[in-house]
């Protein structure tokens, strides 16, 4: 077995673990080791935006994970895509830069996380952004690695769909990231010059030239190497060759909601009686290790369009224009390849509540039924209506003792009654914006019909049609240590360890209002000065 020694080890490098290997590899004084199980992220499949939408269905640069069968699903097991490279889930998601809502945040600060209400996080989504949309002003901040664009070439069913959110009395917003959240805008995407920016781009690839960063890719974690209740190193292998890194200063895992909890639990941190069942010598006990899963469940509705240059799908004339869209983007980096797909983003609400929306609508320029793995002939457009602060509360758990074995995953959709009762009032909002007069030059007949009225059929509609928007979260619930379900403190440190933090998506107490990679990478920027603050 070899054994390196840096500073800091972090583990996963994803959203997150890219932001804080980067940001600490810019004092030339420290040395880092980031760890990524996946490859490298220089594949047209991953620059090209609309790449994901190729790749994706086939598990290609992801974990391939999936969901135990869901109850509130009819049994159905849930897909759960996370990124297998380079960069993480920013090289595999649709690219929405979405902060989510002051309320969120102001929530976590309630639940006794010191620092991190609205006021306290915004500074960080300033820094880590490059605002091409709008400039700096008191919200959005230019000159970070992140850069934040509009779409170069989006569909014309955009502005349609807009004047169909605004026939409904839902009003346009220049930015759901500024002062107000409420409305319908077109999508803000992680994207420069026409191609995919994730978060490799943004923070590594300025400091791979730098001895002080070691980068190690196909790095499986199997191990966190504690002596006593101090984090001193992870094992990982590669090609079934056991390696292990040490760490002078501290362990900082990254690997998301469900990596950064298997791993815990992997090396005896977690659930008492699970580790004892899984058969690992327990660590520390801390019982909120793979609680408190959280992911925003979402529906579709899909129609059928005769505007074949407007919206995405399968025919012959299609397939030309596909065609001319390679050689477009290939020469100008304009066209179809740039798009990502959930072009439009409206928040809205089923309770009148416009300070803070509970649904969040996404116009997707094509037909995306069961995350694109069921084709079509023809081509179509689909709106999701997603679910944005779910009641219901799942787990994550260890199969076995493996770590190449894959996690248990129950997000327990609709568990909750509200949950599924709010989504039914969302997707009536939905279909009436979808059957709104600026939409009929568009609209042909519904993929899976619906009536607007028929409550149960709705019901029935979710049970088998809903499933992820892809933003898990919680798993490494951030709270005080009177929070019996808290692993981290408000510094990120994991509570009763030393050494040892966890920075990325797992640590939200509750999920935002929006999507995930944007808060995620906010909280690495916020996470980055609690680890030199220690040093």
């Amino acid at each position: 077995m070899s054994i390196s020694e840096f500073d800091y080890v972090v583990v996963g490098g994803g959203s997150a673990g890219c932001c804080v290997a980067g940001r600490l590899s810019e004092d030339l004084a420290t040395s880092v080791c980031l760890l990524e199980a996946g490859g490298s992220d220089d594949s047209v499949f991953v620059r090209a935006p609309l790449g994901f939408a190729a790749t994706a269905p086939f598990n290609i640069n992801s974990w391939g994970f999936n969901t135990v069968p869901q109850a509130g699903f009819n049994g159905r097991k849930g897909f759960q895509p996370r990124g297998k490279v380079m960069g993480g889930s920013s090289s595999v998601n649709a690219m929405v830069y979405t902060r989510g809502n002051p309320n969120d945040y102001n929530t976590w600060a309630r639940l006794g996380n010191a620092g991190w209400s609205y006021q306290d996080v915004l500074p960080y989504f300033k820094k880590s952004e490059n605002n091409e949309c709008f400039g700096a002003n008191d919200y959005r901040g230019v000159g970070g690695p992140l850069n934040v664009s509009f779409l170069r070439s989006p569909s014309p069913l955009n502005n349609a769909f807009i004047k169909a959110c605004n026939e409904q009395g839902i009003p346009t917003n220049p930015d759901y990231n500024g002062a107000q959240q409420y409305g319908v805008s077109p999508g803000q995407v992680t994207q420069k010059g026409g191609e995919r920016w994730n978060a490799a781009r943004a923070y590594i690839d300025p400091h791979r030239h730098q001895s002080n960063l070691k980068i190690v890719s196909h790095a499986h974690a199997s191990q966190i190497v504690f002596e006593g209740k101090r984090a001193v190193g992870v094992k990982y292998s590669i090609d079934g060759v056991e390696h292990e890194v040490k760490a002078k200063k501290e362990v900082i895992l990254s690997g998301g909601a469900f990596g950064s909890p298997q791993l815990l639990m992997l090396s005896g941190v977690g659930p008492a009686l699970h580790l004892q069942d899984m058969g690992i010598p327990l660590v520390h006990e801390l019982p909120g290790v793979g609680q408190n899963l959280q992911d925003h469940v979402t529906t579709v509705l899909i129609y059928k369009t005769q505007k074949i240059n407007e919206a995405m799908g399968y025919s012959l004339r299609g397939t030309w224009n596909f065609i001319k869209a390679i050689f477009e983007w290939r020469s100008q980096r304009t066209g179809w390849i740039t798009s990502n797909v959930s072009e439009t983003q409206g928040f809205v609400s089923t309770q009148g509540n416009q300070d803070h929306p509970d649904i969040q609508l996404a116009l997707c320029t094509g037909i995306v039924d069961d995350h694109a793995r069921k084709l079509h002939w023809g081509h179509g457009y689909t709106l999701h209506v997603t679910l944005m602060r779910p009641k219901s509360r799942g787990t994550l758990t260890l199969a076995s003792r493996n770590p190449m074995d894959k996690p248990l995953i129950d997000p327990a959709f609709f568990k909750h009654p509200d949950d599924i009762n709010t989504l039914i009032a969302g997707t009536q909002l939905g279909l009436d914006i979808m059957n709104s007069e600026a939409l009929k030059p568009y609209r042909g007949n519904m993929l899976y019909p619906i009536e607007r009225n028929q409550v149960e059929h709705i019901k029935s509609f979710l049970r088998d049609h809903s499933d992820t928007e892809y933003h898990p979260v919680g798993t490494c619930k951030m709270g005080p240590s009177s929070d019996p379900l808290a692993v981290v403190d408000a510094q990120l440190q994991v509570h009763g360890l030393q050494n040892l933090r966890v920075i990325d998506a797992s640590v939200m107490p509750n999920l935002v209002t929006g999507n995930t990679n944007a808060p995620t990478i906010m909280i690495a920027e916020k996470g980055v000065d609690f680890v030199r603050a220690a040093a």
